[in-house]
């Protein structure tokens, strides 16, 4: 089978049978590191909308988790006097939404972006989504490229270059890279960024995406997965461990901007966060619990130094014609 097909299925049954999160799962997110990062979300939020004339909104979020990031950002928001006229989240794991409707007991769940409401403008938030979907990988051989494939070879599985040529899918500027070579695309990604620009386009929104990734095209390996907190071979236990691979943010916005919605500069979260005031929460909260003042200042450095995820993890908001351009990025779209 395709990686793709391989990462499809090893995912499906993964998150269809467990909370991988927290320190006893297999990572740990932002949203579960620190309180911050939600509330940053939730200002961002009250701040576009509030300055979009505070129209009637659907807090929607793909992928959340257990739930938490959009715990803290519905708090935040509704301290600032913003309330949604719904909650939709997307999600297919039984597990993680029994979890999700704990925190959220208000809100809709939703097996995919199609069946979102089309009542309202939609204030999307996709953080570490897209990493978890499906990729295909294309490798450079002596005869060109070819996708790669995934085959039981002496009991075990591994990754062999296909029989078929595939250098039509390859970017044009990538097509003359050196034997051994591997090139990633990412077609359920654009596919979802599509429908998600679409319903911004005629529904008014916008949408953040936060996740770890580059501006593309690029060339490179980045399939991975995780296991109890630590790396491992990601073809050696299929379904028993998170397989994640980096996001091309810029496929995201061409795929955005053919649905007609406004495409911001990419951000690193560090620099993302900072914009917003991560700082300035970090002393109220500091001041009002200062024996935690160590412990909040760690979390606070994780989300945002250069040699944690601040560099690592980027971010790039979407929003609809007529929508403000949103807070916490400088310099020019993509």
């Amino acid at each position: 089978m395709t990686v793709a097909d391989y990462m499809a299925a090893a995912n499906g049954h993964y998150y269809a049978t467990r909370d991988p999160l927290g320190a006893a799962g297999d990572f740990i997110t932002a949203p579960e590191i620190s309180q911050m990062f939600g509330e940053m979300i939730g200002v961002w939020i009250a701040d576009l909308w509030s300055r979009a004339g505070s129209p009637a909104f659907r807090y929607v979020e793909l992928g959340p988790g257990r739930g938490t990031l959009a715990s803290d950002a519905l708090r935040t928001m509704a301290r600032l006097g913003y309330t949604p006229a719904g909650i939709d989240l997307v999600e297919t794991s039984p597990t993680l939404r029994a979890a999700q409707h704990a925190r959220l007991p208000a809100a809709e769940h939703h097996d995919e972006v199609d069946a979102l409401p089309d009542d309202a403008p939609l204030l999307i938030v996709a953080n570490e989504f897209f990493d978890a979907l499906p990729i295909h990988q294309y490798v450079r051989t002596i005869d060109g490229w070819r996708e790669r494939m995934v085959e039981r070879r002496d009991g075990a599985l591994a990754p062999v270059a296909g029989d078929i040529p595939a250098d039509d899918a390859i970017p044009a500027s990538l097509r003359a890279q050196p034997e051994g070579t591997i090139v990633e695309t990412t077609p359920v990604s654009v596919a979802i960024m599509q429908r998600c620009a679409f319903r911004l386009a005629r529904q008014g929104g916008a949408m953040l995406v936060i996740d770890y990734g580059y501006a593309g095209p690029a060339a490179g390996d980045t399939l991975q997965a995780v296991k109890t907190h630590r790396f491992v071979d990601p073809f050696a236990d299929p379904g028993e461990v998170d397989l994640t691979a980096h996001v091309d943010f810029t496929a995201l916005a061409e795929a955005a901007q053919g649905a007609g919605v406004s495409v911001s500069a990419l951000a690193t979260q560090g620099d993302w966060l900072r914009r917003l005031g991560i700082d300035a929460r970090l002393q109220s909260l500091t001041a009002a619990a200062p024996d935690r003042a160590d412990e909040l200042k760690g979390q606070r450095d994780r989300l945002v130094d250069a040699q944690a995820m601040g560099d690592l993890f980027k971010v790039m908001a979407f929003t609809a014609p007529g929508w403000p351009a949103p807070a916490g990025f400088t310099g020019d779209a993509v």
